[in-house]
């Protein structure tokens, strides 16, 4: 669905991570050139050394990618394919130091980009209760929110919150017995939502999405890869509006945006992985893909 069509394809990985969507890309189609893009300058030197057999076919942009298609510059050549990944790099969990983890005790930071904006702790140790309770229930769907919200700000009273572990460690003491034994940690979902609030991620998805397309050559295919139900909601219902041949709010009488789609949904539905495909990648169980073409009327592509 993503294979390039022609011999001078670009290809823009939005989130780069380790590199192992670019690889696997530049390894099976030996012409294509990638932009890899990455908002975490450590995991992008990662990425560096395993690319660096594919030699100057890979580009690499350290940032954000709604800046990055924000900034592209009208008189390139604009990419054919564009792939968005966003997921959270097992790198992230395991060696970033950063608290993404509830099993380790590490800093609670979060930030993809440590440089910038607030961390985790942050947001535990200085939101209002009410506020807090919202925000974990809003982006993690946790429905003992309330419960867990109480309970941080019940023990920040005495210190702060500094580690992951020892933030998890409180959300599991907060939740009902039979809670804490379920299919998943029961600080996973506040995890989640601290996550999506520090790296402002559903704010940036949409925006995301919109300076992509316009980035995107005619005829050119955008796919993104979510991995829960938030990010996919978004997802679905952007494609399935862009899709529609008037765009138009239900409140203008008149259709102005003239009456063509943008978009064309090449899946219909989102793609799960194959069995094989968890066999060897247990996070892929998770993921969801989705894919769209924008529909060219007679646009010219750039250089």
């Amino acid at each position: 669905m993503l294979a390039p069509d022609r011999e001078d394809s670009l290809m823009v990985d939005g989130t780069l991570g380790e590199g192992g969507h670019t690889e696997a890309f530049l390894g099976a189609f030996p012409n294509l050139r990638v932009i890899g893009i990455d908002a975490d300058v450590r995991i992008q030197a990662r990425a560096r050394e395993r690319l660096a057999p594919f030699g100057d076919r890979v580009i690499f942009y350290p940032g954000w990618s709604d800046v990055f298609f924000r900034e592209y510059p009208k008189d390139e050549k604009r990419p054919d394919r564009i792939l968005i990944d966003l997921g959270i790099s097992l790198f992230h969990y395991e060696k970033s130091g950063r608290g993404f983890s509830f099993r380790s005790d590490e800093p609670l930071d979060m930030r993809l980009d440590p440089t910038s904006g607030e961390s985790a702790a942050d947001v535990v140790n200085n939101t209002r209760e009410g506020e807090l309770a919202d925000l974990i229930y809003q982006y993690g769907e946790e429905q003992y929110s309330r419960r867990i919200a109480r309970a941080i700000c019940e023990a920040r009273r005495t210190a702060p919150f500094t580690t992951a572990k020892a933030l998890a460690d409180c959300v599991f003491s907060a939740v009902p017995a039979g809670y804490r034994h379920g299919r998943i940690h029961p600080a996973t979902k506040t995890f989640q939502a601290l996550r999506i609030v520090v790296n402002e991620e559903l704010d940036r998805l949409p925006r995301l999405l919109d300076l992509a397309l316009d980035a995107l050559a005619p005829d050119g295919r955008l796919g993104v890869i979510t991995f829960h139900s938030l990010e996919d909601r978004i997802v679905k219902n952007y494609f399935r509006d862009k899709s529609k041949a008037c765009t138009c709010p239900p409140e203008v009488p008149i259709c102005k945006c003239g009456g063509k789609p943008y978009v064309e949904l090449i899946t219909r539905k989102a793609i799960s992985a194959s069995e094989e495909e968890i066999a060897k990648n247990s996070p892929s169980r998770s993921a969801h893909l989705r894919v769209v073409r924008k529909i060219s009327y007679g646009e010219t592509e750039g250089k």
